[in-house]
């Protein structure tokens, strides 16, 4: 690895309404390294990225490349300069040849015409010699695999650039040969002086590929670590911004007798490229937790359980009735609702009022034809208004003039409103003020004591010790260990997290 410093950012700060993305973060990328960014949702690290290809424009700061200030204005003027990026959705043209996928939009001319055979030559050499990959480049894209299809991306990305390359959860749907071959064509590239950066959340990834790395959190730059010289437990203590052994709310955190009875039951339920098989079982009027950090599954989890994903591996049982086609209408029928983690595009309806989008889940359950009267309508959002304290003026007013935190109560109202036997919560409290979260936190512990189930997902450790009765610890998309009872705590889920040991994945029924 080169000690020559490729691309320099400094001091780079970002805002967005009310958000500060980025504060005076530094970061350095040198020649024939593979650096890493790390840090939790929120981070700032897809900001960094996009302000330093041209999507966004910057506040403050100063970029430099090779030595030179430099100041992209779009993402084609930070491919002019030698930046490329490959996202994690491969943004390409399935319709299309390999080869008109790599020079779209550059198509060698010849007589005014594109010259199919020198694009073909050109695109098989670029494959062959760069990427040591060796197809049919007139063959359509969307014939190969997806990850043929994500080195197809990295070739055009590659044969713009001049020395840079971003690689944005390149992994998250690449299986593990697959994952193999991609670190070979980044080792390859890393060989011609390229400077790589690499974002992932797959830990074993990143100590296994990468010589750097700089973790981001709440928009700072914590700091920079050589990869060989930091270990699994620091990274994480680092992102997550907890030191082992510090277990504040332990003593917070009130026992409880939980039946022993399941509702809920997953029988190695997977789905490929998203959740490796899992074994989980949820009790009657138990919390629940999934702990791990950011792209280690726990939302992947609760999306099959509920059948917004469909499981293509594993048996899934509720109440001891075997599930043949799970889907959000059985799961609604059967009891289960689902708060998700992005309310803003997957929970709140920006342009229906408070009554309506807490009736919203109740009419789906009882049917589109059978209508909730207007009467009831009203009943239901003021009896769930005072109940859970939502902040507002009237029922009628547009849930999108409302707080996060009164948002989030709303979306709570509405699977309430269900008469919900199994309540999934994903982030429930993310981005809401410190009040809001203690009350929804005592919302929890009060529904699980009515006896209504809990599967309940959380960044914040400390919420998951204080909350859960149980906690499932994931990493790399499975489980790798269960707690419960004295044994939750804040160090105990991050050893896990940091060692990733498999452990028996018994159902603790």
């Amino acid at each position: 690895m080169s000690s020559t410093i490729l691309l320099k950012a400094e001091g780079i700060s970002k805002s967005f309404p009310g958000v500060k993305a980025l504060s005076n973060v530094n970061f350095n990328l040198r020649r024939g390294e593979i650096h890493s960014l790390m840090g939790e949702n929120g981070a700032g690290k897809s900001t960094l990225i996009k302000v330093l290809t041209g999507v966004h424009a910057k506040d403050e700061g100063t970029f430099y490349l090779k030595g030179q200030k430099f100041e992209p204005t779009s993402t084609q003027d930070a491919q002019r300069l030698g930046i490329s990026t490959v996202y994690q959705e491969i943004n390409l043209c399935e319709n299309l040849s390999v080869a008109e996928n790599i020079f779209i939009g550059r198509e060698p001319k010849k007589k005014g015409r594109i010259d199919w055979k020198e694009m073909n030559r050109r695109a098989e050499k670029v494959l062959s010699e760069r990427l040591n990959i060796n197809i049919d480049v007139t063959k359509i894209l969307s014939s190969y695999s997806t990850a043929i299809q994500q080195m197809v991306a990295i070739a055009r990305a590659v044969d713009i650039s001049s020395g840079v390359l971003i690689l944005d959860e390149p992994t998250s749907s690449l299986d593990k040969n697959e994952v193999k071959q991609l670190f070979e064509v980044m080792r390859h590239l890393k060989n011609e002086s390229m400077g790589i950066i690499f974002v992932s959340h797959f830990l074993d990834q990143i100590f296994e590929i990468t010589d750097r790395i700089t973790v981001l959190r709440n928009g700072e730059r914590v700091g920079e670590y050589e990869t060989k010289k930091i270990s699994r437990t620091e990274l994480v203590s680092k992102m997550i911004g907890k030191e082992w052994g510090e277990d504040s709310n332990q003593d917070n955190k009130t026992s409880r007798e939980v039946s022993k009875e399941v509702f809920v039951n997953a029988d190695n339920l997977g789905r490929q490229g998203t959740i490796n098989p899992i074994n989980l079982s949820v009790r009657k009027g138990e919390v629940l937790g999934l702990a791990g950090l950011l792209g280690s599954g726990r939302t992947e989890v609760a999306k099959l359980i509920f059948g917004i994903e469909k499981a293509d591996e594993g048996i899934m049982s509720i109440d001891h009735e075997t599930i043949r086609a799970m889907n959000p209408k059985v799961a609604i029928e059967k009891g289960l609702s689902f708060c998700p983690e992005d309310r803003k595009v997957e929970g709140i309806v920006n342009d229906l009022t408070i009554r309506e989008n807490i009736v919203l889940g109740l009419q789906a359950k009882r049917g589109l034809f059978n209508y909730i009267p207007m009467k009831e309508q009203k009943e239901i959002a003021q009896k769930f208004i005072d109940l859970l304290r939502i902040k507002t003026p009237s029922m009628e007013q547009k849930i999108d003039n409302l707080s996060g935190g009164n948002q989030q109560k709303v979306i709570l109202a509405r699977w309430l409103a269900t008469d919900p036997e199994l309540l999934i919560l994903d982030e429930p409290t993310r981005g809401i003020d410190v009040g809001s979260k203690r009350e929804i936190r005592k919302l929890i512990l009060d529904l699980a004591a009515e006896g209504i189930s809990i599967l309940f997902i959380s960044a914040e450790l400390e919420e998951v010790v204080v909350c859960c009765d149980r906690v499932v610890v994931l990493r790399d998309r499975m489980k790798i260990g269960e707690l419960q009872g004295d044994e939750v705590s804040e160090s105990r889920i991050m050893d896990m997290i940091a060692e990733g040991d498999s452990v028996n994945e018994t159902s603790a029924v």
